[in-house]
């Protein structure tokens, strides 16, 4: 235990309002626990901080963050400004020069919560997607805009490294979780190139480093299927950053949707802090309601409690997010009930604290 640095980038829409309610959770905490102390830097990288500088960060952006332990992120997202312009000058400088190889998103089942599926309890994975390089990289170009031959090239780009690093970080959790099986997503009877060195460098690692784990593979497109067909029968399944971010969602679809679900950017190592974030985007349509969810936001504070060594404290945030479901009265309107933000957050902090009487 001991005091974290930890910074705030609300970013826009309902960004704001789910993570105050994040914030009240650690303040809580620093009162259930003597010990435990945040240092919170909020900064105000948004689409505002573009409008008003000409851009996402200030250039100094890597020296402000280096100091932290981990980042907690909101939402990002406004129709004033383009989308390649908000996740590309903010999110993804973030997540590749600070090398969070790892996107974790854990896939749960919750207590009330519908879903599109007849049997939807006892669903529990976790899914590592590659987050550095794969799709989305900045590779390619567009030719002859606006004539009939205009063309664009989008490159794949995939290395040893990084598929075996996130192979590797797949199968550590599934060993250190008791998980028997890792699943793995590709295309390689279509993507000769890159899947096929995807599934070698996959089998090479699942083989020398985890024998113990059976791996399977199944094409993206089966396996979407699967998804939703048996969702119980995964455990830890392994992507590449577009089938990741597919399959991830999918995956919030089918256990309630994206207002539940939390996630991860990490680097394993610690060389750089990691950054957590809620699934769902900045949803300008409900924004300034003070109605949005904020259980994906608080959940994504307990993967990043668990990320700085505490693992009990954030069990107990999620233990406190579940008691709330499971009593099923204060639900906000998404999740159908008429709650608002705060009174989620409210009622959470209030399941928090009586683990401690």
């Amino acid at each position: 235990m001991g005091s974290y640095k930890i910074a705030i980038i609300e970013g826009d829409g309902i960004g704001k309002e789910v993570m105050a309610q994040a914030l009240r959770i650690l303040c809580e905490l620093e009162q259930l626990e003597p010990e435990i102390s945040f240092q919170l830097e909020q900064l105000d990288w948004s689409s505002d901080y573009y409008l008003e500088h000409g851009r996402m960060m200030p250039e100094n952006w890597r020296d402000i963050l280096m100091p932290q332990d981990a980042i907690l992120f909101g939402a990002i997202g406004d129709a004033r400004v383009k989308d390649e312009v908000t996740i590309w000058e903010l999110i993804m400088p973030i997540r590749k020069e600070f090398r969070q190889y790892i996107n974790y998103r854990p896939v749960q089942s919750l207590p009330n919560i519908a879903s599109p599926l007849e049997d939807k309890t006892g669903i529990n994975f976790s899914i590592f997607r590659e987050n550095a390089e794969g799709e989305y990289s900045n590779s390619g170009g567009r030719m002859f805009k606006g004539e009939p031959s205009e063309m664009a090239i989008q490159n794949t780009i995939m290395t040893r490294t990084g598929i075996e690093r996130i192979t590797r970080a797949a199968g550590e959790y599934a060993r250190k979780h008791g998980k028997c099986k890792v699943t793995s997503a590709t295309k390689s009877n279509a993507i000769i190139h890159t899947n096929t060195l995807w599934d070698e460098c996959v089998e090479r690692v699942m083989r020398e480093e985890f024998p113990e784990l059976e791996l399977e593979s199944y094409y993206i497109d089966a396996l979407a299927a699967y998804f939703v067909q048996r969702p119980k029968s995964f455990e830890v399944v392994l992507a590449s950053n577009l089938f990741g971010d597919i399959l991830s969602d999918l995956g919030s679809g089918i256990v309630g949707g994206l207002g539940l679900s939390p996630s991860g950017n990490i680097n394993p190592e610690k060389d750089y802090p990691s950054m957590f974030e809620p699934v769902h985007g900045s949803a300008p349509d409900i924004a300034g309601l003070g109605i949005a969810n904020p259980i994906a936001q608080i959940w994504s504070a307990a993967l990043l409690l668990e990320h700085i060594g505490e693992t009990e404290v954030a069990g107990k945030v999620i233990n406190a997010i579940q008691a709330v479901l499971e009593e099923n009265r204060v639900l906000t309107k998404d999740i159908g009930g008429q709650a608002t933000t705060e009174e989620m957050g409210t009622a959470i902090i209030e399941k928090l604290n009586a683990q401690y009487t």
